[in-house]
């Protein structure tokens, strides 16, 4: 045997990218149908849609990366002819700062946007956790006003209440990130780069109270914490006195918003900034109030303060109240599903002075994956009615059929191989659908059609014992005149 016929033909291994996922069918269309719903409200209150480029410079992203731990890490990047860096955006955010920047005479302001589409974290992947995923954001900018804060919660509580979430099923946590920074002045941390550091160490622990606890976040507030995979996590160095007072902090949230602002303001002390806050907050609750929003669905809350470095001012986070199963049955927490803030800084970067703004983003996947758990956002899943193709040369006759339930708005397709009926019909329930329209030799001779409910002709199956069952089961099949395609189906597809 030759050298030649030894070797083998190279066949690449089909396998996903770790960190990435394939998505389609029912959660494919659940996202759609989120991204439309939070379009359209978006739409509705003034702002424009935007689109920016996947890649952006990397120093357009600058250090507002998600981990401030890995300066100039966590997003993927290429080097382009000209030997500048091009990195996939992490966000929403640092494009439209970059885009703001770079159009900023011509753009009537406030500027309002909302942008949907993939963003890219090159960080370690974990349970639910992917390197590529899809998020919604609005955005506000050019305004230091909090009504624009006020404005982009009720935003996000009109999203929740968009998929069809009641008032009791969410909640809108809000804080501002500057009652943070008066507490952390009190305890000794300055302006300084270590100081900074540290608070973003403080930061980052406070976070992760929900998936931490006290005591995970009181190793990290001090000396730090090693996890169950035995890595460890530097923490912010604070004393016991200072992790108390801290801790304390974030308990001071109580049961309605008035009641929470008074308990802040008694542990702040009247500092300039602490004032600041808590007149942006009231405003805040002023219009919420108004607005009608209550005390269970929009609430102060302390604990929050949102993990990325570039927030200035009033930040909040968007929380699910419910439990549901995964597709193995198990049961999952929903927890925060978005969230968003004030960031006075980013476009100054690119500007040289303040440019104030204001955004909510939520991660798609993620949501819909939850709201589709619960049919939340309609049946997003119906299978078409199937065209059976019984006579190779009467394809044009089916393709007309299929055309005519389509256009009474029932989706349809025609079977496009080239098997016999049997394998037809197992083709149409492995796809799910409804029903089959039959029309072989003998149907087209007599100028009939025949419907047959698959989910009927299913159900019936199950309990045939003998052939006078079986001719029975004729029920769940029906034949009327050609001309009657559409009614027969219709009828068909009726509960």
């Amino acid at each position: 045997m030759s050298k030649a016929k030894k070797q083998k033909s190279f066949r690449p291994k089909a396998r996903k990218a770790k960190g990435f996922e394939d998505r389609h069918g029912k959660l494919l269309r659940s996202e759609n149908a989120l991204i439309k719903a939070a379009s359209d409200i978006f739409d509705a209150h003034g702002f424009e849609p935007l689109s920016t480029p996947a890649f952006e410079y990397a120093d357009a992203l600058g250090k507002f990366l998600p981990d401030e731990e890995r300066p100039n890490a966590g997003v993927f990047a290429i080097e382009d002819d000209d030997k500048q860096w091009l990195a996939l955006r992490y966000d929403h955010t640092a494009p439209l700062a970059r885009f703001v920047a770079q159009n900023y005479d011509g753009l009537a302001k406030p500027f309002r946007r909302f942008s949907a589409g993939p963003v890219w974290r090159n960080e370690k992947p974990g349970p639910g956790r992917f390197r590529e995923f899809i998020q919604v954001d609005a955005d506000t900018v050019g305004t230091k006003s909090p009504a624009a804060d006020a404005e982009m919660i009720m935003l996000a509580a009109k999203v929740m209440q968009g998929v069809g979430l009641t008032s009791d099923e969410f909640t809108i946590y809000i804080n501002d990130r500057r009652l943070l920074d008066v507490l952390l002045a009190d305890l000794g941390v300055a302006d300084t780069t270590e100081g900074l550091l540290q608070k973003g160490i403080v930061v980052r622990a406070i976070d992760k109270l929900d998936r931490l606890g006290e005591r995970g976040v009181e190793l990290l507030l001090g000396s730090g914490r090693k996890d169950d995979s035995g890595d460890y996590t530097k923490g912010a160095g604070l004393t016991t006195a200072a992790i108390a007072k801290v801790l304390a902090f974030t308990r001071s949230g109580h049961q309605d918003r008035n009641n929470t602002l008074s308990a802040i303001e008694k542990l702040l002390g009247n500092s300039e900034l602490a004032k600041q806050s808590l007149n942006d907050l009231n405003m805040i609750n002023d219009l919420v109030t108004a607005a009608g929003w209550d005390e269970n669905c929009v609430f102060f809350e302390p604990s929050i303060v949102r993990g990325l470095g570039y927030y200035t001012g009033p930040v909040f986070e968007a929380n699910i109240n419910l439990q549901a199963t995964d597709a193995k049955g198990r049961p999952m927490n929903f927890g925060s599903v978005g969230g968003g803030g004030r960031y006075d800084g980013l476009v100054a970067r690119f500007k040289g002075i303040e440019v104030p703004a204001t955004g909510f983003s939520f991660g798609v996947s993620r949501f819909a994956a939850l709201m589709s758990s619960l049919d939340r956002l309609g049946d997003q899943d119906i299978a078409p009615v199937v065209v059976l193709a019984l006579e190779p040369d009467q394809m044009a006759s089916y393709f007309t059929m299929a055309e005519e339930l389509r256009a009474d708005n029932i989706r349809a397709e025609v079977y496009m191989g080239t098997s016999g009926m049997k394998a037809q019909m197992k083709y149409a329930d492995k796809r799910g659908a409804p029903a089959v329209v039959i029309v072989g030799e003998d149907e087209r001779m007599a100028g009939n059609i025949t419907v047959k409910n698959l989910n009927l002709g299913s159900k019936i199956s199950e309990q045939i014992t003998d052939n006078v069952q079986w001719r029975k089961a004729n029920a769940a099949q029906s034949t009327d005149k050609r001309s009657m395609l559409v009614n027969l189906v219709q009828k068909t597809l009726t509960p």
